[in-house]
């Protein structure tokens, strides 16, 4: 178990300030209220080198599988347009709660020939207005077997999305590609004629759930 980049000031902050009042409380200045306030920082460094954890997880290597790109609970499933990189796909919506891992991977191996961000609202991440509303980023990845969408979509509490890839860079199955700070989303496109292998309600682990496959099994 790692710990994501994007953490470490958040850690280092809440846990200097929480060794920086216990010793203030241990020297006797401020009284019970000290305390508190160090007990306070101390959850606070909890939580974030929990919020921030970065498994590695184990990718299923059977070729032709598509990996669940994000943590979280698969809230949508329907076929949709996709004008700016798919065309018509089936849209798999993941929703992160504060408790799930926020660490993106690359659901497939090929090009990165599209990156897009688009700044927008704030609104719930579960709802279905937040994929064309809220603030996002866009991954199309070019495989052997069509073009593939990762969304990035920022929720209610999420006010920062970092995407690592740039158009050009070749990704493989697994790898990161991006966080969302604090409660977000994940919308998936897949061509139509791609097999899903989940259903609405389902739990995901980001990088080893299997979501889909080609529908040629042989070419990864």
């Amino acid at each position: 178990m790692s710990l994501a980049p994007e953490g470490y000031p958040f850690v280092a902050i809440s846990a200097l300030m929480a060794m920086a009042t216990w010793i203030i409380s241990i020297a006797g200045f401020g009284g019970g209220a000290t305390e508190v306030i160090a007990g306070l920082f101390t959850l606070l460094t909890l939580f974030n080198l929990w919020f921030f954890r970065d498994p590695n997880p184990l990718h299923p290597t059977e070729a032709g599988l598509v990996l669940a790109p994000a943590e979280g609970r698969v809230i949508d499933i329907s076929e949709v347009g996709e004008p700016s990189f798919v065309g018509r796909a089936r849209k798999i919506s993941i929703f992160l709660s504060i408790f799930d891992v926020h660490v993106q991977r690359a659901p497939v191996t090929g090009v990165v020939k599209h990156r897009e961000y688009r700044p927008g609202a704030y609104a719930v991440a579960w709802a279905d207005k937040a994929s064309d509303k809220n603030e996002q980023s866009s991954i199309g990845i070019t495989t052997a077997r069509g073009n593939v969408l990762v969304r990035q979509i920022a929720g209610l509490v999420a006010r920062r999305i970092v995407t690592y890839p740039s158009q050009g860079d070749r990704l493989e199955r697994g790898q990161r590609i991006g966080i969302i700070r604090f409660g977000s989303r994940v919308d998936l496109f897949l061509p139509l004629d791609w097999e899903v292998m989940c259903s609405v309600g389902d739990r995901t682990r980001v990088g080893s759930s299997v979501l889909a496959r080609h529908p040629v099994e042989s070419i990864g």
